[in-house]
């Protein structure tokens, strides 16, 4: 099921004047669930969850759920939100890696989640997908702290991200 399907609010559009709000701006909620595919077409999951730093103000993480049958015996991955794209022409996203190299990720262990905010485990999952680690971000007027760091959901080389509070009131979210 594509982030289409799941637009409860109509605000996706497939108009060839890239008008609207997505998917250059999407609501996490349709995200859920999207298949998730390598360069080599094949299949590696879909996502179950998206991680927010609440702290940075940006998407940390997605928790893709690869393997298994039916939710059975799948293992869960956090994938630094850098490495995926957004791939708008077959709906879906793309993660660079394959198959094999995917089975050997670090894995979540479902009954015993770990400290996902920790620099350990921020360091030990981008190096593995390869990207960089955001570092912290500067803070709003009401003292809370957003990210400055940008990450690309597609190859549009004029999309660039970037968190923005807009009115300089905070970053409550």
């Amino acid at each position: 099921m594509s982030y289409l399907d799941r637009d409860t609010y109509g605000i996706y559009n497939d108009n060839a004047d890239d008008s609207g709000p997505g998917p250059r701006l999407m609501g996490a909620d349709t995200l859920i669930g999207e298949d998730v595919y390598n360069r080599q077409d094949e299949d590696l999951g879909d996502i179950k969850e998206i991680m927010l730093d609440m702290q940075q103000g940006r998407v940390a993480y997605a928790v893709l759920s690869f393997g298994g049958w039916l939710g059975m015996g799948d293992k869960l991955f956090a994938v630094p939100w850098e490495a995926l794209q957004l791939d708008t022409a077959n709906r879906r996203f793309l993660l660079d890696v394959s198959k094999e190299h995917l089975k050997n990720a670090p894995g979540l262990d479902k009954d015993h989640w770990p400290d996902m905010a920790s620099t350990e485990f921020g360091t030990e999952i981008h190096s593995f997908y390869h990207t960089q680690q955001n570092v912290g971000g500067a803070r709003t007027a009401s003292g809370s702290v957003m990210g400055s760091g940008s990450t690309s959901l597609q190859s549009d080389p004029g999309y660039s991200g970037k968190v923005e509070t807009g009115s300089g009131r905070g970053g409550n979210l």
